[in-house]
C-alpha cells in the first residue's frame, strides 16, 4: 500500500488559536489522517512534539508521534492575541507553500487555518479581500465560489464581503448563474452526489411576494432558475429564505444557494457552529478551512476548540478521495 500524501495545513495568523488548534487536531487525528503543519515551529504552544521534515512523503512516517513541520522562517516571535505585521509575509508564503505543494502531487489538498487581512495589508500590502480571493489568484481561475458546510445542511452565498445595500447590484446574472454551475459541479465531484438538487433563495422577503416586495425574483432570479433547468439540472426556487432551512426543507435539497452573505451563513452557524467548514469551489485543487475567525480573545489561553479545523481536514480528506 502506498504511503498517504498529507493535508497541507497553513498556519494562519500565528497571534491567533491558528497554532493552538493545529495542535489539538493533530494529537486527535496523528496518522489516522497526515498532516503537514506549514509555519514556523516557534510559533506552535509548548510542549508540542514536532518534527521538522524536508519532504512531504515523510509526514505519514512521523505523524504518529510527532506533528509534521514544515519551516518557514518567520520574522517575529508571535505574541498570543497582537497580530505583528512584520509576520506578514510568512503568512503569505505558508499559503503559497501549500498550493504549491498540492499543486506539484506533494500534497492532497490544502487546509488553511485562518488569518488577519489587516496585519496582512500592513505588513506585506495584501491586495485581496480575503483566502478566497488570494487562492483564485494563485490558480489563476477567474471564478470560484464559498461553500459553509456541515453535516446537515451546505450553503452558498452569491455574494460575498459586501454591504447589504450593495447586493442587489452586485447579483447580476453572470454571477449568479457561475455560482450554481459550479456549486452544480462540485457536488458531483466533491461530494460524490450524481444528480444534485440545489434550493435557490430569494433575495427579498418572502422571495418578492410576486412583486410586491421586490422585482428581482421576477425580473432575473426566475427566468435564469428556468434556463438552468433547461439544461438539466435539478433546481428549486426562488424560494423565501425564511422557510427553508428547517429540517424537512433542508431533507429536499443537497445544497442551498443564497443570494448575500448572512441568509447563507445564519442558518448554519446555527444548526452546527463548531462544526461547520469553509469550502472554495472553483478551484483545481482542494481547499477547506475552519468556518471561524482568529480568536484573538483566547489565543495563548489553551482553551481554543480544534472541532471546526478537525472537520475541515476530515472534509478534505473525503474530497481527496472523491476526486481520486
Amino acid at each position: 500500500m502506498s504511503t498517504p500524501l498529507p493535508i497541507a495545513l497553513s498556519c494562519g495568523d500565528p497571534s491567533g488559536i491558528g497554532p493552538e488548534i493545529a495542535a489539538k487536531a493533530w494529537d486527535q487525528l496523528r496518522a489516522r489522517l497526515p498532516l503537514l503543519w506549514i509555519g514556523d515551529p516557534r510559533h506552535l504552544p509548548r510542549g508540542t512534539p514536532h518534527r521538522e521534515i524536508g519532504s512531504p512523503a515523510e509526514a505519514a512516517h512521523c505523524a504518529a508521534t510527532a506533528l509534521p513541520v514544515w519551516p518557514i522562517r518567520f520574522a517575529a516571535e508571535a505574541r498570543p492575541g497582537d497580530p505583528d505585521p512584520a509576520n506578514a509575509a510568512g503568512v503569505i508564503e505558508a499559503i503559497s507553500t501549500a498550493v504549491t505543494l498540492v499543486r506539484e502531487g506533494q500534497a492532497r489538498a490544502v487546509c488553511t487555518a485562518p488569518i488577519h487581512k489587516k496585519a496582512l495589508r500592513d505588513g506585506a500590502g495584501f491586495a485581496y479581500p480575503g483566502h478566497t480571493e488570494f487562492l483564485a489568484a494563485l490558480a489563476g481561475v477567474p471564478r470560484v465560489v464559498m461553500m459553509l458546510a456541515c453535516t446537515e445542511l451546505r450553503v452558498v452565498p452569491t455574494t460575498i464581503h459586501i454591504a447589504l445595500e450593495q447586493v442587489p447590484a452586485a447579483l447580476t446574472p453572470e454571477l449568479l448563474r457561475d455560482t450554481i454551475r459550479i456549486t452544480h459541479a462540485a457536488l458531483i465531484h466533491d461530494f460524490g452526489i450524481p444528480a444534485p438538487r440545489i434550493a435557490v433563495a430569494g433575495l427579498n422577503p418572502h422571495a418578492g411576494e410576486g412583486g410586491a416586495m421586490g422585482r428581482e425574483e421576477l425580473e432575473m432570479i426566475a427566468p435564469l432558475i428556468a434556463d438552468l433547468r433547461a439544461e438539466g439540472l435539478a433546481l428549486s426556487g426562488p424560494l423565501p429564505a425564511d422557510t427553508m432551512f428547517h429540517a424537512r426543507a433542508r431533507a429536499g435539497y443537497d445544497a442551498a444557494v443564497c443570494m448575500y452573505h448572512d441568509q447563507a451563513l445564519i442558518p448554519i452557524k446555527t444548526i452546527d457552529f463548531a462544526g461547520g467548514v469553509n469550502l472554495t469551489l472553483g478551484l483545481p485543487f482542494i481547499r477547506t478551512s475552519p468556518d471561524h475567525g482568529t480568536a484573538y480573545d483566547i489565543a495563548g489561553k489553551g482553551v481554543a476548540d480544534p472541532t471546526s479545523l478537525i472537520a475541515a481536514l476530515k472534509m478534505a480528506d473525503e474530497m481527496a478521495r472523491m476526486r481520486a
